[in-house]
């Protein structure tokens, strides 16, 4: 069955990939100091919390991420818990159609990008 296409945004895409790899290499669910880094680090973009935060909000209206409320970690300014958040089964879905989207239209532009 082909998937059905599925066209995310940048910075969509930028954040779910990070989110993702993040949770898969710490077998954990990640903190938005954490996901900035990251998105900073691997995309060499830095992001203000406000637009992450909009950004994630976007996302979990959609089910592709979800949090869950770190008790534990409690920051010392404010003394407000922090979300940590993960990709959804659904988000990790529509990856995979961004995906085969986006590599659909890559490989018949191959001769001219490379």
């Amino acid at each position: 069955m082909t998937p059905t296409p599925v066209f995310l945004g940048d910075f969509e895409q930028l954040v779910l990939l990070a989110l993702l790899q993040i949770t898969e290499s710490s077998n954990d669910h990640a903190p938005v100091h954490v996901l900035r880094d990251a998105l900073r680090g691997h995309a060499g973009r830095a992001v203000s919390r406000g637009a992450l935060y909009r950004t994630l909000d976007r996302l979990e209206e959609k089910g592709w991420v979800a949090w869950t409320i770190d008790t534990e970690d409690v920051p010392e300014r404010g003394g407000h818990p922090r979300r940590r958040f993960h990709v959804t089964p659904d988000g990790v879905g529509v990856l995979r159609a961004s995906r085969a989207t986006l590599l659909g239209l890559w490989s018949t532009l191959e001769h001219v990008l490379d």
